[in-house]
């Protein structure tokens, strides 16, 4: 039974969520305008019109607003690869969709991520794209390349190591593009082309059973580095 009291929590939690949303949104907007370190908190609170202490509440620093910023772009990711690989095609299509959808989300973030990339070698920083605090994030991004290869006739192994080696790859475009000063970052968009193309004919001699050796100790070093056996999380508001 849906009562007064009901109606208000649920316009209070609608609410919140339009002010978390706002917070966030003006945070990146002073991201890209002054750069990560040049903004504060007190800058981001004034700028959405809050309270120091309402900005504090919904977000403790300036690292959980980014946190945020990763979280919604992989979900978009998640969103967007999904509705390009419903278009049909092969591997090849598939790949490139993933690869350049990820672009299109970050494109115009170069600046922030810039500034964020110090982080990424450690492993104890909470922005850190490679610490225990994004694994989530990086599961979901691990997934949308398991996805793209849904389909696909891969002997068992492959398939157990394939995902996390194309997000090792898409992780490279990304440093690459970091760094892209090229019009539109074209030359990104070729490495992706050109990248995807060597991995597709990469995948046929990589399958064959003679390499059936050489994948196994692939498998091997990927465990010891503790990037198999994770559970990539179901994304269930999609």
């Amino acid at each position: 039974m849906f009562t007064p009291t009901a109606g208000r929590a649920v316009r209070q939690r609608a609410a919140s969520e339009e002010t978390r949303r706002q917070i966030l949104q003006t945070a990146l907007v002073l991201f890209r305008e002054r750069g990560f370190d040049q903004t504060t908190m007190r800058d981001i609170a004034g700028r959405a019109g809050l309270a120091l202490g309402a900005a504090y509440y919904y977000f403790k620093g300036k690292e959980a607003l980014v946190g945020a910023y990763y979280d919604f772009v992989q979900q978009e990711h998640l969103v967007r690869a999904r509705a390009a690989f419903a278009k049909g095609g092969g591997l090849r299509e598939r790949l490139r969709a993933a690869l350049h959808t990820k672009i299109d989300i970050m494109q115009g973030d170069q600046r922030l991520l810039r500034a964020l990339f110090r982080y990424g070698g450690d492993p104890d920083h909470p922005l850190s794209w490679f610490g225990p605090a994004s694994r989530e994030q990086r599961q979901l991004s691990i997934g949308v390349f398991e996805e793209a290869l849904a389909g696909e006739k891969l002997p068992d192994d492959v398939r157990e190591v394939a995902p996390t080696l194309l997000w090792t790859l898409h992780m490279g475009v990304l440093l690459y593009f970091l760094y892209d000063e090229s019009p539109s970052q074209r030359k990104t968009r070729t490495l992706i082309d050109d990248a995807v193309d060597f991995t597709v004919d990469a995948k046929r001699i990589a399958t064959l059973p003679l390499m059936r050796s050489v994948r196994r100790r692939v498998l091997n070093i990927l465990r010891v580095a503790g990037l198999l056996g994770e559970t990539v999380p179901v994304a269930t508001n999609l």
